[in-house]
């Protein structure tokens, strides 16, 4: 991403209505019996073959390595049933929490703990076959009871906003241990996906009493220290039921600004740059005997968000005026160093049903001071309030720029990241306008949600958001497509532009994702080794 708070859909993976349908992938390593935490790794840059990188001493890279990826947002708990932000799966989904399926390298939903599934004709019946052998970090069997508990307990504990995800689920029942029946209320396009988030993670009914600072769950990975302010460390999981991680321990440095964390780098105190912040910087990471730079597409629309709770942003002509006067191409370029995609809608081209709609509003100031005339808003004073992250930093600039171009004076409120800004923007809507980096893939129905931070409430769209999802996978298409247009021509957000993933690595490090399509920062292909 950037960072941010946010929250579901897949034509590929929806089946079709005339069948059953059967999914299976090839047998991964069998599971053992049993399951013994990593001894503690000392994660420090001068211990002589602990680190990897062209800046450090030692014995050169390989298997039973270590490696340190840099970060801005950090988690502010390690809890996502009830704390918003990405920054949480980023660091443990996939890594330390796995779910019945996940993504692959190319957005397909693959089988994880689930090693095959069915789905009933009428696509409202989904029967699970899970692998034996696969145990909790804490010790327990993960069996269908923990299915069954973990799904429940979306609906009934969970309290961060993608939990909608889980309603459409009427019951699930544990058949046999490897054996899991979900019953849906409706055929939903949306809901194996949604199980690739993070409300599909898997949690023992014994390791959720302190899920804030103790994560309990199945994956390779398990935190052995987290200091707060400074780095959280995953080891490899020794009697992991599936192929044993490269790596012997990641830790995941964070870092109070970009320049921090690029010196960091050039000094080699980390081997990755895991989200480049300040594009202009690669200069920085040219010698390619040194760095590597990945340069992909991800799912963070970059979002200048309005806030349809509160006059003058109720009226579409106020929101219009605003869109207007905005070149994104000039904040792209300027902001983000020309780096990223315009899109104009919250739909990523890595997404089924995108289009370009970035034309909808062309940068027209003329247009725009005769709409807010129109509107008899003519000398208009709005509140910018926005994350201490740069892209919202910099992009922010550019906006309050270009608006007062057009009579509109906009007061930058910047807010610590992420606990000022969840809970005075996301949770309390105390804002008029706000820019963030929305990463969560396919969140597109967030805009179905009245009750989303942007109050959005539009029944045309929440109706085409329930047909798209429980029509085929070409009406999903259709639909959706137009929820997109009636979005982008109602102006219910200015979407400035598509993050690209923009990395920086060592030459030794491999299995980075070239395109970003999930909440996770997948640890399990990475491995280092020597080039």
């Amino acid at each position: 991403m950037g960072a941010s708070p946010f929250r579901n859909v897949d034509a590929r993976a929806a089946a079709t209505a005339e069948a059953p349908r059967r999914v299976a992938l090839p047998t991964l390593h069998t599971a053992v019996s049993a399951c013994v935490l990593a001894l503690v790794l000392a994660l420090t840059a001068c211990t002589a073959g602990s680190r990897t990188g062209s800046n450090t001493s030692g014995p050169g890279p390989g298997r039973g390595s270590a490696l340190d990826v840099g970060f801005i947002a950090e988690p502010a708990s390690l809890d996502f049933t009830k704390n918003d932000g990405a920054a949480i799966p980023q660091a443990l989904l996939v890594n330390v929490y796995e779910g019945l399926v996940k993504l692959d390298g190319d957005g397909e939903i693959v089988p994880l703990l689930a090693k095959a599934w069915e789905v009933s004709p009428d696509r409202r019946t989904y029967t699970f076959t899970l692998r034996e052998g696969v145990r909790f970090s804490n010790g327990d069997d993960f069996t269908a009871e923990d299915a069954v508990f973990s799904i429940n307990r979306v609906r009934t504990d969970w309290t961060v906003s993608l939990k909608s995800g889980m309603d459409v689920v009427e019951r699930a029942d544990a058949v046999s241990p490897t054996t899991l029946r979900v019953a849906l209320k409706r055929p939903s396009n949306s809901w194996l996906f949604a199980m690739t988030t993070r409300i599909g993670a898997m949690f023992s009914t014994d390791g959720v009493s302190d899920l804030a600072t103790i994560p309990v769950g199945t994956g390779p990975y398990v935190m052995s220290r987290w200091t707060r302010g400074d780095a959280l460390v995953l080891e490899a999981r020794k009697g992991y039921w599936g192929r044993q991680p490269d790596l012997d321990a990641v830790t995941l440095r964070y870092f109070k600004d970009p320049t921090a964390m690029n010196n960091a780098m050039r000094t080699g105190g980390i081997d990755v740059v895991s989200t480049v912040q300040t594009p202009e910087s690669l200069a920085e990471f040219a010698d390619t005997s040194k760095y590597r730079v990945i340069e992909g597409t991800s799912n963070g629309e970059v979002v200048l968000s309005f806030n349809h709770g509160k006059a003058p942003l109720t009226d579409r002509r106020v929101r219009r005026a605003l869109c207007l006067a905005i070149d994104r191409q000039a904040i792209l370029d300027t902001a983000w160093a020309g780096h990223g995609t315009l899109i104009g809608s919250m739909v990523p081209p890595t997404d089924p049903w995108y289009e370009d709609l970035s034309r909808t509003y062309p940068h027209d100031p003329a247009r725009a001071k005769r709409l807010l005339a129109d509107a008899g808003v003519g000398s208009l004073r709005l509140r910018l309030r926005i994350p201490n992250l740069p892209y919202a930093v910099a992009a922010a600039q550019v906006v309050k720029s270009q608006l007062a171009d057009v009579g509109v004076t906009a007061s930058i409120d910047v807010l610590e990241f992420p606990a000022r800004w969840l809970d005075d923007v996301f949770t309390k809507a105390d804002y008029d306008m706000s820019i963030i980096a929305h990463v969560e893939p396919r969140d597109l129905a967030s805009w179905g949600n009245p009750d989303y931070y942007w109050r959005y409430d539009n029944p045309r769209v929440r109706a085409l958001l329930a047909e798209a999802d429980a029509g085929t996978p070409a009406e999903q298409v259709a639909l959706l497509r137009r929820a997109a247009r009636i979005l982008a021509d109602d102006a219910a957000a200015d979407w400035l532009f598509l993050l690209p993933n923009l990395m920086v690595t060592t030459p030794e490090v491999k299995g980075l994702p070239t395109n970003v399509v999930s909440e996770s920062f997948d640890l399990t292909s990475v491995s280092v080794r020597p080039t």
